[in-house]
């Protein structure tokens, strides 16, 4: 049987606490919760766990601050964000430092356990690229799914989950057009989650990791999808 999956939850409103914490023992999963950011950063660095779920308007650290410390020890752990409605910017915000995920207050229970189930099993089920290589070369670079890791020469740039996947994907359809909608159906197990916005921001920030090779693009096909083009090499 596996384990209990160990997640770390920082918040601090007593009662929401106290229900979230209530569900997600009663579904199966081990709860480290912590009412401040400072406390929340030490348990991170020192503890292992398998997913972040971080509200962004905590004591002492700001969820934010937060996430970048974790993101020092751990470049691969998922990190869900819990945002204020009226805080639209924060949803940005907390994606483009590394974030995988957010939740927008008030939420249902069932919304974020199936961002967590989403989250543990990309994290647990390694899904060969098309060709059954562990390794797809990308013109210059090489992407290592398994490991979630690009490398470039010497250079090695450590991936979270849903880069991960999304280069994935990307790379498994080299050449041609994807929909927005199969990306977020295949990576992100739901097409209404995510707004185009915050999928143009994981693009982004492919966009800075393969910028090393001028010759791979991610293109935007306006109102359809991404394509990913790899320029052929010339004698």
């Amino acid at each position: 049987m596996d384990k209990r999956a160990r997640l770390l939850y920082a918040e601090d409103d007593e009662t929401l606490s106290f229900v979230t914490i209530d569900n997600l023992e009663l579904r199966g999963y081990d709860v480290d919760h912590c009412t401040d950011g400072i406390t929340a950063m030490e348990k991170a660095v020192a503890g292992a766990y398998d997913l972040c779920i971080l509200d962004v308007m905590l004591p002492r650290m700001d969820g934010f601050s937060l996430a970048r410390k974790i993101r020092e020890k751990n470049d691969k752990i998922p990190i869900i964000f819990l945002t204020a409605l009226s805080a639209k910017g924060d949803k940005i915000h907390g994606l483009s430092i590394g974030g995988d995920d957010y939740i927008t207050k008030p939420y249902s229970i069932e919304e974020l356990v199936l961002k967590i189930e989403i989250f543990l099993k990309w994290s647990r089920i390694r899904v060969p690229d098309s060709t059954g290589k562990e390794l797809i070369n990308l013109g210059k670079l090489v992407f290592d799914p398994l490991n979630q890791m690009l490398s470039h020469g010497e250079h090695r740039q450590t991936l979270t989950h849903k880069e991960s996947g999304l280069l994935q994907i990307l790379a498994s359809h080299n050449g041609s057009v994807i929909k927005r909608e199969e990306i977020l159906m295949t990576v992100w197990g739901n097409d209404q989650f995510y707004s185009s916005r915050s999928l143009d921001v994981f693009i982004s920030r492919l966009r800075k990791f393969i910028a090393a090779d001028p010759g791979l693009k991610i293109e935007n096909i306006h109102n359809v999808g991404y394509r990913l083009t790899i320029a052929k090499k010339t004698e």
